[in-house]
């Protein structure tokens, strides 16, 4: 034989046997690596480059599990609520994201793995953070808070006497903006690296009256003091006149309490009530004119009392009337025109 052709086949033999150990070399490297994440690869911002699926995973559960189980603290008004994470069903799923990483190291063929280790090139993957909270536990736990927060608001009143009226301030009240605070502790109990003590989200809650609008509410007012014989016009809670007046006399006095203006006539006729004091007038009608008492104006409060004018004004000043109140007809004119419909009236 040729020695030319016996050089020529020991080398060829040569380079299959040396190609044969590239492949036995590559491939038992690749049993060794198949249990190691690539160089490069960072999950939920930890480097687990190289490492093994068990440190791997030790390593994320040392640096991630900690941060995630701290308490989130919420204040308020010298308050602290407190969220548990586990509470809140918060679960960081570390074998789903070591087997994502394990997955994409692995991923092709292994020639080009054992070329990408050997010449130290990095597998540029970030694997995002699995964790899980519990919307139902989260919900249940706002709804707790919101209850906890709740204030309701309280409207400016008037607590009206014979002689004044008092005042009760109003209250602003609070309100929980749930919807925000479901969202914010949704993506902080789920972020390693949130702020886990902040301000609850709370609105305040404006009453329908304030003290400022208490007086706006009440142009005019009207109260009675039938000990004095006085009845007085309020202008937005203040004094404007005095009217000296009559009221019911023994056994028919003018009833006690708080009404409303609710009928005014200007010349009523006298509808007279079926009572034994009306004798033979009792049931009839009685037309405007001079046998007419109810002079000029009429403003009905409740249950056939009212306030009108007089001409007896020799009675102002006392207990004369069978129930009504009975004022000068100038007076009786001027008040009218400055009362309207539903002004409330306290007789005491």
């Amino acid at each position: 034989m040729d020695r030319r052709w016996i050089i020529a086949g020991a080398a060829v033999g040569g380079l299959a046997l040396a190609a044969g150990a590239f492949v036995a070399s590559a491939y038992f490297y690749e049993r060794v690596q198949r249990d190691t994440i690539a160089n490069g690869v960072v999950v939920a911002g930890v480097p687990v480059g190289g490492l093994q699926h068990e440190k791997a995973r030790a390593r994320l559960g040392s640096l991630l599990l900690p941060r995630l189980q701290q308490r989130i603290r919420l204040r308020y008004a010298g308050r602290t609520f407190v969220v548990d994470p586990e509470a809140m069903g918060v679960h960081v799923d570390v074998d789903g994201m070591v087997a994502v990483a394990l997955s994409e190291s692995r991923r092709g063929n292994f020639f080009d793995r054992f070329f990408r280790d050997v010449r130290s090139k990095r597998l540029d993957l970030q694997v995002p953070l699995h964790v899980r909270v519990s919307d139902a536990a989260v919900e249940r736990r706002v709804a707790a808070i919101s209850r906890a927060v709740r204030r309701k608001a309280v409207s400016a009143r008037v607590i009206p006497s014979a002689l004044a009226i008092g005042r009760v301030p109003s209250r602003d009240g609070a309100a929980l903006m749930s919807g925000i605070l479901t969202q914010v502790l949704e993506r902080r109990l789920a972020d390693p690296d949130s702020l886990r003590t902040f301000k609850l989200p709370v609105k305040i809650v404006h009453p329908k009256v304030t003290t400022a609008g208490l007086a706006k509410k009440y142009p005019v007012f009207l109260t009675v003091c039938r000990g004095c014989f006085q009845l007085r016009l309020w202008k937005n809670l203040k004094v404007a006149k005095i009217y000296p007046i009559a009221v019911g006399r023994q056994g028919l006095e003018t009833p006690a309490g708080l009404y409303t203006i609710n009928d005014k006539q200007i010349d009523p006729s006298w509808h007279v009530p079926h009572d034994a004091w009306a004798g033979d007038l009792a049931g009839r009608v009685i037309p405007p004119g001079p046998d007419d008492p109810l002079k000029a104006r009429w403003m009905g409060f409740w249950n056939g009392s009212g306030i009108h004018g007089t001409a007896d004004t020799w009675s102002l000043g006392s207990a004369a009337s069978h129930g009504c109140i009975r004022m000068s007809i100038p007076d009786v004119i001027e008040l009218y025109d400055q009362v309207p419909y539903g002004t409330p009236i306290y007789v005491g």
